[in-house]
């Protein structure tokens, strides 16, 4: 008998998930939330139809921050099947511009096509065109206490 993966299976250990539909695409948008990644940390290869971000992602599944300081860790966001790029929002002229990931969404278009969003804060976002939803979130370095110390916040 199998049983279905628990978010709290994953607190201590690296992440390494995919995404194939809205659902699980829901689960990679939360944890990436807040992550950070400088311009230069963003790739597109259209011969390999594939993005790919850099993140220094807030671990929002550690429940040890009540032991340690808040922490973050380097992964790699990619998105497999991607016809078209288009940013919004974006200096892409200047090379120290760091910014900050808020959600990845879908909205589809027909027949498992549609456009995948990453929307930004300070009004930014990054529109994918895609094939098919493939999406994979990879912990690719130990976790490192979070320079800022504190954990992100949202005003409402």
């Amino acid at each position: 008998m199998t049983e279905d993966a628990k978010f709290e299976d994953g607190r201590e250990t690296p992440l390494n998930l995919g995404a194939f539909d809205v659902d699980d695409l829901q689960v990679i948008s939360s944890l990436a939330q807040d992550a950070v990644f400088p311009i230069t940390e963003m790739t597109w290869r259209p011969g390999a139809r594939r993005f790919g971000l850099l993140l220094n992602r807030f671990r929002w599944e550690d429940q040890g921050r009540e032991r340690h300081a808040p922490e973050r860790v380097q992964s790699v966001l990619v998105v497999e099947n991607v016809l078209r790029v288009a940013s919004q929002g974006i200096d892409r002229g200047d090379p120290d511009t760091i910014l900050s990931l808020m959600s990845v969404s879908f909205e589809p278009t027909g027949d498992g096509t549609g456009h995948l969003l990453l929307t930004l804060a300070g009004d930014g976002a990054i529109r994918l065109e895609i094939e098919a939803l493939e999406v994979t979130l990879k912990d690719v370095t130990r976790p490192y206490r979070a320079p800022s110390g504190k954990v992100p916040r949202h005003d409402a």
